[in-house]
């Protein structure tokens, strides 16, 4: 296989400071490869490296002449003043600029026939119509229907959508994909899985979803402590693989850490030893305690902070409705919430479930019904678009606006600097600035800073966005023994799965239902649903069934019913001059006889194809 993309000892820095040195990594065609690692390590950085956003410090990046890379940032940048159909729609691709002529012309309630009869005559001649369908189907699943909005008005997760949309639509060479899945509802993530699977396409990503991961990816590349280790087998391989080589390595460090401590009993006897020989052991003592203390510092991020005390009546909606600009988004909605509940909340984007988030929270009031809360009740709510910091704040302050010392679950009482040691921000962070920080980092402290409020009643919007999976596992774990009342809104199909018993399912039009069993539970059942109404629909159509409503064809459903009048007159009298053909021919022709055999049974088939959507169109119309 070819190599399309690699970095050759690369190594990145930062302010002076190193992130990474000496990585090489190579892509070859047809791979699917997730970078996995803590927040803070430099993932987004070395895909924008290999991406060619920029250079590195040292090192190079190599490609393939010609190959084509696209790239989705986590936060991608545009023209404030571009229309949607600007950033889609490339200058110098016809049939693009074909197809953005005829989507938007369509969007006119009366369409000018002249120009619609031109651009249906262009987009045929530039075989554009299966590339229509196409980009359609992507802006369709993204979101995307007013190709004139202004970028401008786009909220962020609309516009990750619209960097996602333009890149499938480019279909480039090698995808390097930065959390592809954030601001993406469910349905749209498996739909994204199925195409990013389809053919032989060569993927870098970094993402959090590990359904997402184990199902699209086949090759995990860990970037630890600033070195690159290869998986080639999913995320269940690498968890398997990873746990032998942490044993492996403390296994190490322990042997070096007894061997240290003989040194350094050697280096305080013999401070003045400044022979060749003394030296070298001098130099290989510090190589060791830098190696002993690399390893002691990979830490995992702990929490098991203290919760209030939670009284029998905790929240009670009763017929709760909402709607913005006539739009109803919950309507009717009642519920009583109990102890040990851990509800996910399911549906597509714009449903409502942040409405429903702030109602619950006393952020929003609805237009109609009552919420009660409870006098003990204390919410950590946790916001998908997370807390807005000053970037000139230190870390630690931060924390100590919220407290100066924190109650543990365990009775202990810990300070505010100590709280961030153990959440894997050490002395150094601590005291840097916030603007410092890495996406997944700023992540982690907003966690913090609703967990040191010792919540009873946990509302996590989206938590596993940008954190990496080391601190998921924590945070899951974490879950599994919190005894409060837990809401859950997350795209992550896996932890839906193992953290919820209940699901309230925003299916729109306001309608809330409520749902017994997890995400997977409640997919199968859709798909039970989905075959009963199949079963029930091919029944149906053998009855034929009377007064049934015409409908009228499209412009371009007219134009395909004119063209295939022409189409199967051709066929037919390219069959008749071909049989004739065959019956001149001397028999001993074999290879000839064969040939326009086969010619026969090819058109045949294409003629059968093209009568049986000529009869679908003339039905309709």
């Amino acid at each position: 296989m070819n190599t399309l993309i690699a970095a050759e000892n690369v190594g990145h820095a930062f302010n002076n400071e190193w992130l990474f040195k000496n990585l090489t990594l190579g892509i070859l065609e047809g791979q699917r490869v997730a970078l996995v690692g803590i927040n803070g390590t430099g993932k987004s950085t070395l895909l924008k490296l290999l991406a060619e956003r920029f250079s590195p410090s040292e090192g190079k990046i190599v490609k393939n002449k010609g190959t084509k890379i696209g790239f989705l940032d986590q936060e991608p940048i545009f023209n404030e003043e571009d229309s949607i159909s600007d950033f889609i729609f490339s200058l110098d691709n016809k049939q693009q600029q074909l197809i953005r002529e005829y989507e938007e012309i369509l969007e006119n309630p009366n369409p000018d026939e002249k120009i619609l009869n031109r651009l249906y005559e262009e987009l045929s001649e530039h075989n554009a119509w299966e590339y229509e369908h196409a980009i359609k189907t992507i802006l369709s699943r993204m979101g995307i229907n007013q190709l004139k909005q202004k970028i401008s008005t786009l909220s962020g997760g609309q516009r990750k959508r619209l960097a996602l949309a333009k890149l499938l639509i480019e279909d480039p060479e090698v995808y390097v994909l930065d959390e592809p899945t954030n601001h993406l509802d469910i349905d749209t993530i498996e739909w994204l899985e199925k195409l990013l699977t389809t053919g032989n396409k060569t993927i870098l990503l970094v993402t959090h979803d590990r359904y997402f991961l184990d199902n699209v990816c086949n090759n995990i590349v860990e970037l630890d402590k600033g070195k690159l280790y290869n998986y080639n087998g999913n995320y269940a391989f690498f968890l398997e693989k990873k746990s032998e080589r942490e044993a492996s390595e403390e296994s190490t460090f322990q042997k070096n850490k007894n061997l240290l401590k003989k040194e350094l009993e050697w280096m305080r006897r013999m401070p003045q030893a400044r022979t060749v020989k003394s030296q070298s052991r001098i130099n290989a003592f510090h190589d060791l305690s830098e190696k002993t203390k690399q390893n002691s510092d990979n830490q995992q991020v702990v929490l098991n902070v203290k919760m209030a005390r939670q009284g029998n009546k905790i929240l009670e909606l009763s017929n709760i409705t909402q709607s913005f600009e006539d739009k109803n988004i919950i309507k009717n909605f009642s519920y009583v919430f109990k102890k040990g509940d851990r509800i996910g909340l399911a549906g597509k984007n714009g449903t409502g479930k942040s409405t429903l988030l702030n109602i619950l929270t006393g952020t929003l009031t609805p237009d109609k019904g009552v919420v009660d809360k409870g006098d003990t009740t204390v919410f950590g709510y946790y916001k998908q678009n997370g807390l807005v910091f000053n970037e000139k704040d230190r870390v630690i302050d931060v924390v100590k606006a919220e407290a100066e010392f924190i109650k543990m679950a365990d009775g202990q009482t810990l300070s505010a600097s100590a709280l961030l040691t153990l959440f894997l921000f050490p002395p150094k962070k601590q005291h840097g600035m916030v603007e410092k920080l890495s996406g997944g980092e700023r992540k982690r402290l907003h966690l913090m800073k609703v967990l040191i409020k010792n919540p009873n009643f946990l509302i996590l919007d989206e938590p596993t966005n940008d954190l990496d999976l080391d601190t998921l596992n924590v945070l899951e774990e974490f879950l599994e023994n919190y005894p409060g009342v837990l809401m859950l809104v997350s795209h992550d199909r896996y932890l839906l799965d193992k953290m919820s018993d209940q699901l309230f399912i925003l299916e729109g039009e306001g309608l809330v239902k409520v749902y017994n069993g997890n995400y997977s539970d409640y997919r199968l059942s859709l798909e039970t649903q989905k075959e009963e109404v199949k079963i029930k629909q091919t029944k149906e159509s053998v009855v034929e069934k009377k007064d049934t409503p015409k409908t009228k064809l499209s412009f371009k459903e007219k134009k395909e019913l004119e063209d295939l009048n022409k189409t199967i007159e051709e066929q037919e009298k390219q069959i008749q001059e071909l049989t004739k053909k065959l019956s001149l021919l001397d028999s001993a022709d074999y290879q000839e006889l064969k040939s326009i055999s086969d010619e026969i049974e090819k058109i045949t088939n294409e003629n059968n194809t093209a009568s049986l959507r000529w009869l679908e169109l003339s039905e309709k119309e």
